[in-house]
């Protein structure tokens, strides 16, 4: 990635939704059909990921749909912040992508590790929602985010 598309790319996870912004939106949506489309819309709003990084070894498994996802550091003043690039070819699964990138945007990798994400699911009870193939789907997307901090951390 060159630093045009570096800048770029940090430009629109800057621009993605918080956390906290997420979990207030939730408070005021009054159904899950209306949390639903609102993640759908969600997803739409992700980073683009190249087609030739939609590979088999980016390749999220345990998912129901097809998941890709790669991470990497950004130095962003003097934090080395993990930069999570996903896709799905499923809507939901994108907005369940732009949770995950709610949750671990503008963190170093040592602190994507410390995150407690179970509380965020609970919270948005995306545990009381969604299937249990979509579950073990966004396990294994949030898996799959902590080992990559982990072999992060352990490069610095």
């Amino acid at each position: 990635m060159n630093s045009d598309q570096s800048s770029s790319l940090q430009n629109m996870t800057n621009n993605m939704i918080s956390i906290e912004e997420l979990l207030a939106e939730f408070e005021f949506l009054n159904d899950w059909e209306e949390r639903c489309d609102f993640l759908i819309d969600l997803g739409f709003e992700l980073p683009p990921m190249t087609d030739s990084d939609k590979t088999e070894k980016n390749r999220v498994h345990g998912c129901q749909s097809m998941v890709w996802l790669t991470t990497g550091l950004q130095k962003v003043g003097e934090r080395k912040e993990l930069q999570i690039i996903a896709d799905s070819d499923a809507l939901i699964v994108k907005g369940l992508i732009a949770v995950l990138l709610a949750i671990y945007n503008h963190k170093t990798p040592e602190e994507v590790m410390q995150i407690d994400v179970k509380q965020y699911f609970s919270q948005l009870q995306l545990d009381k929602y969604l299937s249990s193939q979509r579950k073990n789907g966004l396990f294994g997307m949030v898996e799959r985010v902590q080992q990559e901090a982990k072999l992060l951390a352990d490069q610095n």
